[in-house]
């Protein structure tokens, strides 16, 4: 029987058409199932609770404090260790190495390896100028005369050595291979062609033999195949069959239906666990907050909260109060010492070396103030300042 209810709009899928052994089956193994499961739940729900509130409380913050602590010991020092004194010591290092190696090395290869080099390279180039010369000069007629005496030579030593050739070639022809030809043609030939018909009959009357016990053999195998063939179906083959069929396969669906049966039970007694879990835990919640928060929740309410009212108002705050008084007659009275202790080495340091002199005035753009041209000024009327009776 279904214990939940489908949803609304929800396809059902088909099912198909059960007996009463799968009904008889059904309602005994999910009771059994759920009477099973509910403590398992409820223990897992309890698990997993308190495993979250030790994540939360417990392994959580000791992580973070642990990384902070990680990171303050070994991070913190590394990066200061990089930051402070290894690139500090890589650049001074880096400007050392400029100044030691880099420049010098520069100003040699600048004024000493490069002069140098072009000094030699004219010189290789002045050795290479005369080389040609003697090249273009000497060499080469001296190489042209060798080469035409010599093309001269090559041709006489031809000609001889195509005549030596043209005998040797008419000799080899007339004395080995026309006597080879006229052997093969008249005598290898025929002779081979012989013994070629006689080897195709013998290999005939051997394939002949061959095939004959072949196909005796064959008949004799098929034969002794045909027998075991039906002494193994007999004996093995129909009773392994029936077996399968009357036996094994009726076990089977049997115990397919109970598995079946068992994980679908598993499945609903496990959910029915999970509500019933919810419920306990809701319970066992509103029981702990009436009898622990409730009452904690009313006494800082009604009497925690009234009487910090109270200590505040009639303590920390006049407290308050006199110790900014005390702060701020203590301000005032060290800005009094202060000046006054300014105002002494005034008068000490103008008794040693006497007034300061003062700034010459600087003769500047704008007319000063009698001469300053207004509108009275100019229409030729003067306004005498206002007196103060």
């Amino acid at each position: 029987m279904d214990l939940e209810k489908p949803a609304a709009g929800a396809r059902q899928p088909q099912r198909q058409p059960e007996g009463c052994l799968v009904v008889a089956i059904r309602i005994p193994v999910r009771i059994v199932v759920l009477v099973l499961v509910v403590p398992v739940r409820m223990v897992w729900d309890g698990l997993v609770v308190g495993w979250r509130l030790l994540t939360d409380a417990v392994l959580r913050p000791l992580g973070r404090a642990l990384a902070w602590i990680a990171r303050a010991v070994f991070v913190w020092p590394f990066v200061g260790l990089w930051r402070y004194v290894v690139v500090p010591l890589g650049k001074a290092l880096g400007w050392l190495g400029n100044v030691l190696v880099v420049v010098p090395l520069v100003w040699l290869f600048r004024y000493v390896l490069t002069p140098l080099g072009q000094g030699i390279a004219w010189v290789f180039v002045g050795i290479g100028a005369g080389l040609g010369w003697i090249y273009a000069r000497v060499l080469t007629p001296v190489g042209h005369a060798v080469l035409w005496v010599l093309r001269v030579l090559g041709t006489g030593i031809a000609a001889l050595g195509l005549g030596v050739y043209a005998v040797v070639a008419w000799l080899a022809r007339y004395l080995v291979v026309v006597p080879a030809q006229w052997l093969y043609e008249w005598i290898l030939t025929p002779v081979g062609r012989a013994v070629a018909w006689c080897a195709r009959g013998v290999a005939w009357l051997v394939s002949t033999a061959v095939a004959g016990v072949a196909w005796l053999v064959g008949m004799v195998v098929t034969g002794i195949g045909f027998v075991l063939y039906w002494v193994l179906r007999i004996l093995l083959v129909l009773p392994a069959l029936a077996l399968w069929r009357w036996i094994l396969a009726p076990i089977g669906r049997v115990l397919v239906v109970i598995g079946r049966e068992v994980g679908d039970a598993l499945g609903h007694a496990w959910r029915i666990a999970g509500h019933i879990s919810l419920a306990v835990g809701r319970f066992l919640g509103t029981l702990l907050r009436w009898i622990f928060v409730e009452p904690v929740r009313w006494a800082y309410r009604t009497v925690l909260t009234p009487l910090g009212h109270v200590v505040r108002d009639a303590v920390l705050r006049p407290a308050a109060e006199a110790a900014r008084s005390v702060g701020r007659v203590t301000r005032q009275t060290l800005t009094a010492a202060r000046d006054s202790a300014r105002q002494a080495r005034a008068d000490f340091r103008r008794m040693l070396f006497g007034e300061s002199r003062q700034p010459e005035a600087v003769a500047r753009r704008e007319p000063a103030a009698a001469g300053t041209r207004t509108l009275e000024k100019r229409s030729g009327q003067e306004v005498s300042p206002p007196t103060r009776g």
